[in-house]
């Protein structure tokens, strides 16, 4: 017995030891671009279901038993996945080189999010621009990003130099601008502060339209654009360098004559980031020189201000198992200078200088308390001053005076003080919560703010997420609101609904209320120069809203050649108590901000992408409705006009790279409707009459070329606006707003040209 019993031991000991013999080793090293090696890729071996993680230093290794033809796969976060078949006889050294994914239809988001979120989980419908779109436009600000996207205008202030959005028929004051979820301070109603983001610190943007007041309060009722900024990666340091330089039409010039400017645009960044283990560094400093652009203008004026500008950043981060803090301060110096002409008889010119000095503090961090309890928490300080500097140039002794005249010296100060900390609990697996508290403090003061105000907000809010089974998720949410000048409702409410319909189609349906205290700016601040008439109100009502949106996707089946997703979107928002412009009664000269009883917008946008090999290409078309708030329902009858008029948009973005070069070509178009009007006049009798008004259409188009070189340089070149639009024709008669004029509207200086070179040198750990 004892002996049957060790042949069998020493057979099944033997066959065990075949099997560890006939074992089959793969290896090798995962990298990315410039021979960086990629932590925590996942390589796979298709058939036989087994996988491994790279190590730091890129190593991956796997052990087999079988024999054969396989295919092994291999993929990381942000890389495209590369697949390979091999033919496994032996032990086998295999390396692989990550390419940067050009798109992935389901990007990761965290705006509004519980925690960061898939777009196909999200039940809010996000619009994501990647860092590899913001790169290929070779943009220099955030409103050459945001161009040619659907539901966005622009219109610019040519005497301040000075740019403000609309999105979805919405003015900019009703969209919630964020950096890294900290809201930007404008000083005036324009959204000025997207000319002022250093755009080499962008990962990515992430658009949510429609009104978000639960989850970010006021100044959210058309949507949030959140600038979410570069994240130092794991266990490497990395420098950063760039230099582009641009014409601004025709005109270029890179040396500087005295007490003049540079022609053309001229921008250069320097950065890096370093992680070691728990703590991480990051730095930049940018430099942007817009020499201005003549235009129509004469002698020493400029259509286009010359503008200046100097952007930094310093972050210092922790990391630990259980969370995170991190430190981070955005700087801005900017100068924008009107040149005025020289006056022949005392041959003396008049220049003005608007100074922009911005300090944004913020810290941040996140706590896992437990498994099914979390905490993040935000701190902010934002001081902002704008300085108006005016004087006299006598070019007769070369020498410079400060000029005296009223209101031409002066400085307004703005700061907001802001705190937010929000939870999130699971309560069970279908129900999870997110209780938070939020205190705002806004003040101003200066020569042209009416005293010393200051607004005090605070919040108390709670929303959750049920999911009634995999297929539909609810949720609602709740923000109560106390404002120390205004009477909040007592209760602000949101409802988001995603429903899967099947493995390719979503539906999304949501309701918001609106909520929107006058800003300080809106009450308080009164600007009068030689180009502007405007006065502050301080008896305001606050803006009040309801907002319906529904939006249905189609993503193409996994596994298909081309990768593909439709979204189709439909909008209606109701606006009570809306700011605008309106004339002063008591002086018709002066433009003073008054409330509009109803605004109504009305809408719908399909948005198609698609991602095939090397090419990818976004397609899209929207079609807006604004409500004409200048006649009553009663006046509507008797003039029997439309209620609503509408306008179209088209665009498309293409991308493709040529897989032998890695050459990049991108195209970017977008076609915007002309922008119908009511013109409310009273005949010679008195009587009410409407005229039609309207800002012609136009198309806009840029063409770019990058070519990655060794060493990690990478070139790039274009043509922007190669349509050459300038001015848009404009059929009014008189300025509808305090920053209006008639006739035609200045929209662009003409076609440019651009090269630039970028530099990234990476640690190969």
């Amino acid at each position: 017995m004892k002996y049957r019993i060790g042949l069998g031991v020493l057979f099944w000991l033997g066959i065990g030891l075949n099997a560890i013999a006939q074992q089959i080793e793969i290896k090798g090293k995962v990298t990315a671009l410039g021979g960086t090696p990629v932590e925590g890729a996942s390589v796979v071996l298709v058939a036989q279901k087994k996988g491994a993680l790279t190590n730091k230093q890129g190593i991956y290794q796997l052990k087999v038993a079988k024999s054969g033809s396989e295919i092994i796969k291999v993929s990381y976060v942000g890389f495209g996945t590369v697949e390979k078949k091999i033919s496994l006889q032996g032990n086998t050294n295999l390396d692989f080189k990550l390419e940067p994914a050009i798109q992935t239809l389901n990007e990761v988001v965290v705006t509004g999010q519980y925690e960061p979120q898939s777009i196909k989980n999200s039940v809010f419908q996000v619009r994501v621009i990647d860092r590899a779109r913001i790169e290929q436009r070779a943009a220099t600000n955030l409103l050459g990003i945001l161009n040619n996207e659907l539901g966005f205008r622009f219109s610019n202030d040519m005497a301040l130099g000075t740019t403000d959005i609309q999105l979805m028929g919405m003015a900019g004051r009703n969209v919630k601008i964020l950096l890294d979820g900290v809201p930007m301070l404008d000083r005036g109603d324009t959204r000025e502060s997207l000319n002022q983001i250093d755009i080499n610190t962008i990962e990515r943007i992430e658009i949510v339209e429609g009104p978000m007041s639960v989850n970010y309060g006021t100044d959210a009722l058309a949507g949030v654009i959140n600038i979410i900024t570069k994240k130092p990666s794991h266990n490497q340091w990395s420098l950063f360098a760039k230099a582009q330089e641009e014409t601004v039409s025709n005109e270029y010039k890179l040396s500087k004559k005295q007490d003049a400017v540079r022609q053309g645009a001229h921008n250069q960044s320097i950065g890096g980031m370093w992680q070691n283990g728990t703590l991480n560094v990051s730095a930049g400093l940018s430099s942007n020189n817009f020499g201005g652009w003549q235009g129509n203008s004469t002698g020493r004026s400029k259509e286009w201000l010359p503008k200046e500008q100097v952007l930094g950043h310093v972050k210092l981060g922790l990391t630990k198992t259980k969370g995170s803090i991190y430190y981070r301060n955005d700087f801005l110096h900017e100068t924008i200078t009107s040149f005025g002409n020289v006056n022949i008889n005392t041959q003396q010119a008049r220049d003005q200088k608007f100074i922009t000095d911005r300090m944004m503090h913020q810290l941040q961090g996140e706590l896992r308390i437990s498994e099914r309890l979390s905490m993040n928490a935000l701190a902010a300080y934002t001081d902002y001053q704008r300085k108006t500097q005016t004087s006299i140039l006598d070019l007769n002794t070369g020498k410079r005076t400060l000029s005296l005249g009223q209101g031409e010296q002066d400085v307004a100060r703005f700061d907001n003080k802001m705190v937010r900390t929000t939870f999130q609990y699971r309560w069970t697996k279908a129900i999870s919560l997110q209780p938070g508290f939020e205190v705002n403090i806004d003040n101003a003061s200066g020569a042209r703010i009416a005293g010393s105000p200051k607004i005090n907000d605070y919040a108390f809010f709670v929303s959750s997420v049920i999911s009634l089974d995999s297929s539909i998720q609810i949720r609602p949410g709740l923000r109560f609101i106390q404002n120390s000048v205004y009477d909040a409702p007592p209760v602000i409410p949101s409802i988001n609904t995603k429903m899967k319909l099947n493995t390719n189609w979503d539906l999304r349906l949501a309701y918001a209320r609106g909520f929107r205290s006058p800003a300080l700016r809106e009450l308080y601040f009164n600007f009068f120069d030689a180009s502007h008439s405007i006065k502050g109100n301080p008896d305001l009502k606050a803006e009040e809203s309801d907002s319906f949106n529904g939006s249905i996707t189609y993503f193409s089946p996994k596994h298909t050649t081309v990768n593909w997703k439709s979204v189709l979107t439909g909008f209606y928002n109701d606006f009570r108590n809306l700011i605008s412009y309106g004339t002063d009664p008591s002086d018709p000269s002066v433009s003073r901000t008054i409330n509009i009883d109803r605004f109504k917008t009305l809408g719908t946008t399909l948005e198609n992408t698609a991602v095939w090999q090397n090419l990818r290409a976004t397609v899209g078309f929207s079609y807006i409705g604004r409500y004409n708030q200048l006649l009553s329902d009663e006046e509507y009858k008797t003039l029997t006009m439309p209620k609503f008029l509408w306008s179209p948009e088209v665009n498309a973005n293409i991308m493709y790279t040529l897989p032998q070069s890695k050459t990049t070509l991108g195209l970017f178009y977008k076609y915007t409707g002309k922008r119908p009007a009511y013109q409310a006049e009273t005949d010679s009798n008195g009587a009410l009459k409407a005229s039609l008004t309207e800002v012609a259409a136009y198309h806009w188009a840029d063409f770019t070329l990058t070519q990655k070189l060794p060493a990690g340089l990478q070139a790039s070149a274009g043509i922007k606006n190669l349509l050459n639009v300038t001015r848009l024709n404009n059929s009014g008669t008189a300025g509808t707003a305090g920053h209006s004029t008639s006739g035609p509207l200045p929209m662009s200086y003409g076609r440019s040209y651009f090269v630039g070179l970028t530099y990234n040198l990476t640690s190969k750990n």
